[in-house]
């Protein structure tokens, strides 16, 4: 079981905290370290000292560290045009020397938009249908060669299709509650599906619903790597477990039901229990980014027994 940190700076984190959280989560032998893509705080978060842009983050992030994978969960599609986001990342990945992974969805957030001046467009499902087909066929477009793409979105001519990233396939991510579309679209085009904040019993149905979409497109279904985002609240004891859900404005029941929390032996026990549908990867959802002995604790006596 891979583990993932996984933060959300739109709630308030300036880049050198994001920087350090980054440092600790290689140091201490986390699998990855993610990050949201929204520009505006959600609930009473005050934001403070206000976004940053999940691609400038990350391509300072891949000068800082060495070994940890980088990536999004996820992209807003609305927020980049494909053949800027293609650049984008790949430029990304050839400054971490191939670390980074991208997690990319059809964006959902209309407040951020208005508040920046980012157009929100009904037709957000199909405009991101188009990207994916545009992302991944610019990179899969031999040196020399160029690439065309007529949509109804999105029109493309006799593009270079440069640069490209400094792995042979950039792994792309979608994920996803959607019962049809968003199963087909990951069997088409995904490396791994990701179901966030999602119960056990919800996540095998949705699993499964991939799993035939992947067996129907002429895959196998074993090709995809299956993972969970979830919230963690970890405490060596059932003192610290309050005070940390305190700190985060929960309450430890509704964590303990709805994300990862409590001791290390539950938390543990109930990674197992999503492994058991299917699962081979968590992204741990951080919300206190000062807390460092939060990682320290999850590293120790989490990590370490899944491993």
């Amino acid at each position: 079981m891979d583990l993932r940190i996984f933060t959300e700076p739109q709630q308030g984190a300036s880049y050198e905290t994001l920087l350090t959280v980054a440092k600790a989560t290689e140091d201490l032998g986390f699998d990855a370290f993610f990050r949201s893509d929204h520009y505006l705080r959600m609930g009473a978060a005050d934001g403070l000292p206000g976004p940053t842009d999940a691609w400038i983050t990350l391509a300072g992030l891949a000068r800082e560290t060495k070994r940890i994978r980088l990536g999004t969960l996820m992209t807003a599609g609305t927020f980049r045009l494909p053949g800027v986001l293609a650049i984008q990342v790949a430029q990304v990945d050839q400054m971490s020397g191939g670390r980074i992974e991208l997690g990319l969805g059809a964006g959902w957030f209309e407040e951020e938009h208005t508040a920046y001046g980012i157009p929100f467009p009904k037709e957000k499902f199909a405009r991101f249908e188009e990207q994916l087909a545009i992302v991944t066929g610019l990179w899969g477009t031999e040196v020399g060669g160029t690439f065309s793409y007529d949509g109804t979105y999105y029109q493309l001519t006799d593009s270079p299709a440069l640069p490209k990233p400094t792995q042979s396939k950039v792994p792309i991510l979608i994920g996803g509650h959607g019962a049809t579309r968003t199963p087909r679209l990951t069997a088409q085009y995904a490396d791994e599906f990701n179901m966030p904040f999602a119960s056990i019993e919800d996540t095998e149905q949705q699993f499964s619903r991939v799993r035939a979409a992947a067996e129907k497109a002429g895959r196998k279904a074993d090709d995809l790597v299956y993972s969970n985002a979830l919230i963690v609240c970890v405490g060596k004891d059932d003192a610290e477990v309050a005070r940390r859900a305190d700190a985060l404005g929960r309450e430890v029941a509704e964590l303990k039901e709805n994300g990862l929390a409590g001791t290390p032996a539950e938390v543990v026990d109930k990674i197992g229990r999503y492994g058991a549908v299917g699962s081979s990867r968590i992204y741990l959802q951080v919300m206190d980014l000062d807390d460092l002995d939060h990682l320290e604790l999850i590293s120790a006596q989490v990590q370490s027994q899944l491993n």
